[in-house]
């Protein structure tokens, strides 16, 4: 029996292909290590976020000699109140804390009295220490006039800090954007466009060389060319879901166990929930239309220019998301742009994972996508059809849609 006499369902070649895919990618050395490093490094960023930022460390030490003890606790409190964290500890004697001063155990020393703020540093004073010390000079100076009219300081302290303003209802329901979930979704923003990147070009380049080594040939003379497409691009797919699942999860596990993640169990899961769903639309999206691209050349070192104008598209997404929402998450151009399905994968997963994404935009998007790619399966398994068994010069790609 020949190549061309064994029959086989549509269903049953991809599946062939894509099991061939898997099988060889999962097996590979490089898949594994990558793999592996990978969630290493999101392991050891979550421990580097615990030791540097989650642990309550202070922004600045502040020593103080007793006669200026009474200014330690005003001085941690106006820092809090302009969002720098001062922790204060009294020395004996000037010359203790400049001794401390030197080798770097306090950034700065508050001498003489409590009257003024009497600041003393090893070189230069820090801008933000310097404002703090400057609203605290500015509530001294305030203090002392209150007392020179009769008055109590603490008594207008008091009623100062119960001062309150009539808010009334907004006009719209604000969207409140956790700093964390903020992270989130630009770590997940990331994880999509390294997949798309990585997977999407691998597709690309397996047809360039199963066309160079030929076996493109035997293959196609027992299924048909859109089989042979849509199982490279599953297998490579599933693979990469792989990775994508092992990051994620051992990311949110992480984050969560070592108490870097505050936010809900749910919340961490739904983001990768959404991961997941946005990457598998993307790498289907554009997979397709890289191995189409990918069928049009012969040599390995021409995949990156078959495939620049696709990937121009990912890049702008990703780019475009990182560089405004996380200053502006509400961003009208943000909003129109992920709704959009060449920027949708990489934009939307951020702005899910950053909140406030009504339910509409979410489905009018993930609709808008899987309505495209039966249009881009179409027009891919042609281009695919007509140039993954031409070898030597680079195919036109109006050549490669035109040919019958």
């Amino acid at each position: 029996m020949t190549g061309s006499d064994v029959q086989m369902s549509p269903l049953s070649a991809v599946g062939l292909v894509a099991g061939r895919e898997i099988s060889t990618r999962v097996n590979s050395k490089a898949y594994r290590v990558t793999t592996l490093v990978m969630v290493i490094i999101v392991v050891a960023l979550a421990l580097i976020f615990k030791f540097f930022n989650g642990g309550g460390s202070a922004d600045a030490t502040v020593g103080y000699v007793p006669a200026a003890s009474q200014l330690a606790a005003p001085l941690t409190a106006t820092g809090k109140s302009i969002g720098q964290t001062v922790a204060t500890q009294q020395v004996p004697d000037e010359k203790t804390g400049q001794a401390k001063l030197r080798d770097g155990s306090i950034d700065a020393l508050l001498v003489q009295d409590a009257k003024r703020v009497h600041v003393q540093v090893k070189k230069t004073l820090d801008a933000k220490l310097k404002n703090t010390f400057t609203v605290l000079e500015g509530q001294l100076a305030l203090n002392q006039q209150i007392e020179s009219l009769g008055g109590d300081p603490a008594k207008v302290r008091q009623a100062t800090a119960s001062a309150t303003i009539d808010e009334l209802p907004p006009l719209e329901k604000p969207y409140d954007y956790n700093g964390q979930q903020l992270v989130l979704g630009i770590i997940a923003g990331i994880l999509i466009y390294l997949s798309l990147m990585l997977n999407g070009q691998s597709v690309a380049q397996g047809v360039v060389e199963e066309k160079t080594s030929r076996v493109v040939e035997l293959l196609l003379s027992t299924i048909k060319p859109w089989q042979l497409m849509a199982g490279k691009v599953l297998g490579i797919g599933t693979v990469g879901l792989i990775q994508m699942l092992a990051i994620g999860v051992a990311g949110v596990a992480a984050g969560l166990g070592f108490g870097v993640l505050t936010i809900s169990a749910n919340a961490a899961i739904g983001t990768v929930l959404w991961l997941i769903v946005w990457y598998l639309l993307g790498f289907f999206m554009y997979s397709i239309v890289f191995a189409a691209l990918g069928a049009l050349v012969s040599r390995q070192e021409d995949v990156g220019g078959a495939t620049m104008p696709a990937l121009m598209f990912v890049i702008a997404g990703y780019v475009v998301g990182i560089s405004i929402l996380p200053s502006n998450p509400a961003s009208p151009l943000a909003e129109v742009l992920s709704l959009i399905p060449v920027f949708a994968p990489t934009m939307m997963p951020m702005r899910l994972a950053m909140g406030g994404v009504p339910v509409w935009e979410a489905v009018l998007s993930i609709g808008l996508v899987v309505a495209l790619i039966p249009a881009l399966i179409w027009l891919a398994a042609r281009i695919y059809r007509n140039a993954v068994m031409r070898t030597g010069a680079k195919v036109k790609l109006r050549d490669a849609l035109s040919a019958a």
